[in-house]
This record gives structure tokens, C-alpha cells and sequence, in this order.
């Protein structure tokens, strides 16, 4: 069995890896020969404690990936959120390799989203409002602009402190970036990213101007929601995998909306932006494929 630390795949990863990661993982998540199988959402005995298992199994990589949340460990100088992944071996069923993947899951997560604006957001989009200041959003604006040319960020947060703080590293980074309104940054952004822990929504449909992309970060668990569900009337919607967005995911707030999985759109089996007005959505709720996908990856690199 083969055992990457956290420190060995934090040296391995890159936004460049886990972009062609994700991508082959979107794609393989539609095939017939994958199958993903329900969310377990748990919790420890500490207090709003919880860890999740999501798992799935291809012809070639099967397993599944561990996620926590134990949110007393800022007490004890250690990490609130942990990620761990499990490869199987597809013949025997046998453990092959255990990846450590806590600093991973970001650049995985954030991959999603810049998959998702590659193919979904207007080629000269430039403006990019996130909502949200935490660990992860900082991962989501670095992810964007290496598939986008983002002249300028627009912070949304609810803590002016962290806010601050969160704007500073991006300058630190070379990227121009300012605090907003919810409204201010929903006017003038040409891309929106949610990635919160939010339970309603974050801002009015009516502030969102044509052409937008949206990417949804935040939901993995029901009863979380980012976005007004009235924007879904007027929006061409698009997941990481639909049976699992509908359940825990953004979309489980959109009833019977029409929803396109990314794959589709990036093989051509599916349209994806039509014109230069259509806003579009995109959810991610954290599909296993990816996860096994990059530790695939990082095993090859390894």
C-alpha cells in the first residue's frame, strides 16, 4: 500500500493538476461504466463536529474520499477541516494507496469552478465577485484567474475584519481586488462565486445583470443555499452531477428546473453559454470521481 502525507501532496499539487483532474473526472462521471454512489453526511461527539464519505468506482479507479469538520481544533492549533482519500484496487478490492489531501481539496474544489467558467462564462468576462472570505475563496479567485483575465475582485463578506485581511492576500498575489456591497458586487461582476456555509440566500435575483456566470461553491449538505431560487427561471443551470446537486446541492431548491451536467457540455454532447446575455449557473457539490481522479493524479506524480 502507498501512503502520500499531507506535506508530500501539498508540494505535489497545482491549480494546473487538479484543472485537468477535474475536467477528465466531469467527463467520466457521465460515462456509463462510473458509478457514484449516496453522500454519508455523519457527526462526531463534539459539537457541530461532522465528517462525510462520498465514493464511486470506474473500470479503472475505485474508493472514496473523507471529508471533516471539527471545529474546536482552532483550540489546539490544528485544522478545522481534514481530507483523506482511499484507492481500492479495481481486481481485488484490495487498499492500494491513502492520500492525505486536506490542502488538495482546495485546489480541487476550486478546480471545479474554474472548469466550470471556462466553459460557461463569456471569454472577456474580467469583473469577479465572490461572496465569502474563508480558506476556501482565496483558492476559487487564484483557480479563476489563471482561465479568466480578472482585472478586478470584488469581496463580499460578512466580517469587515476578515474581509480586509482576505483582500490584502489577493493583493499580496498581484491581483487588484476591493471590498463591495452584495448589491454593488452583483451589478458590476461579470463572474459571481458563492462559497459560504450559507442557508438563504446571499443577495436578490434582480441584482444580477445578463450575461453573468455563476459559480455555487457552498452547498454540500441539505438545507444550505447560496442563491435566490427566482434567478433559475431566467438562467441556464449546470452541475457536477445531477442526482446528488438536486439532494444536497444548490439545486435542491430548484424543483423541476431543467440542469446539464458539465461533462456533457464538455464533450459537445450538450450546449453550454449560447449568447453573450445568457446568465448561467453552475453548482458544485463535490462529486468522489474527483477526488479519485486526483489522487490518481498525484500517485503518477509521486
Amino acid at each position: 500500500m502507498i501512503y502520500l502525507n499531507e506535506a508530500q501532496t501539498a508540494k505535489l499539487i497545482s491549480h494546473e493538476l487538479a484543472y485537468a483532474a477535474v475536467k477528465e473526472a466531469f467527463v467520466a462521471a457521465i460515462s456509463s461504466d462510473t458509478t457514484l454512489f449516496p453522500v454519508v453526511n455523519a457527526s462526531g461527539a463534539q459539537p457541530d463536529s461532522m465528517f462525510s464519505l462520498k465514493s464511486a468506482s470506474t473500470a479503472h479507479l475505485v474508493g472514496w474520499k473523507t471529508g471533516t469538520y471539527w471545529p474546536d481544533n482552532h483550540a489546539k492549533n490544528m485544522p478545522c477541516h481534514g481530507t483523506t482519500i482511499f484507492l481500492l484496487s479495481p481486481d481485488t478490492g484490495e487498499l492500494m494507496a491513502v492520500v492525505a489531501a486536506s490542502q488538495v481539496n482546495a485546489y480541487r474544489t476550486a478546480a471545479a469552478d474554474a472548469v466550470a467558467v471556462d466553459y460557461l462564462a463569456r471569454k472577456d468576462a474580467a469583473v469577479l465577485t465572490v461572496f465569502g472570505t474563508g480558506h476556501q475563496a482565496e483558492y476559487e479567485v487564484l483557480a479563476i484567474s489563471a482561465v479568466r483575465n480578472i482585472s478586478k475582485v470584488l469581496v463580499v463578506g460578512r466580517n469587515k475584519s476578515n474581509t480586509e485581511k482576505f483582500i490584502n492576500r489577493l493583493v499580496s498575489k498581484g491581483i487588484p481586488a476591493e471590498e463591495a456591497s452584495a448589491q454593488y458586487g452583483c451589478e458590476h461582476a461579470d463572474i459571481i462565486v458563492t462559497a459560504t456555509t450559507a442557508k438563504e440566500p446571499l443577495f436578490h435575483a434582480d441584482l444580477v445583470k445578463a450575461g453573468t456566470h455563476i459559480s455555487a461553491m457552498g452547498a454540500d449538505k441539505v438545507g444550505k443555499q447560496e442563491l435566490p431560487a427566482e434567478l433559475y427561471q431566467n438562467a441556464k443551470l449546470f452541475c457536477d452531477y445531477k442526482p446528488q446537486s438536486m439532494i444536497i446541492g444548490e439545486f435542491q431548491h430548484s424543483a423541476h428546473a431543467s440542469i446539464t451536467e458539465i461533462g456533457q457540455v464538455i464533450i459537445g454532447e450538450a450546449l453550454g453559454r449560447q449568447q453573450d446575455s445568457d446568465i448561467t449557473i453552475f453548482d458544485s457539490s463535490g462529486i468522489a470521481i474527483q477526488d479519485l481522479f486526483i489522487a490518481s493524479k498525484l500517485l503518477e506524480q509521486a
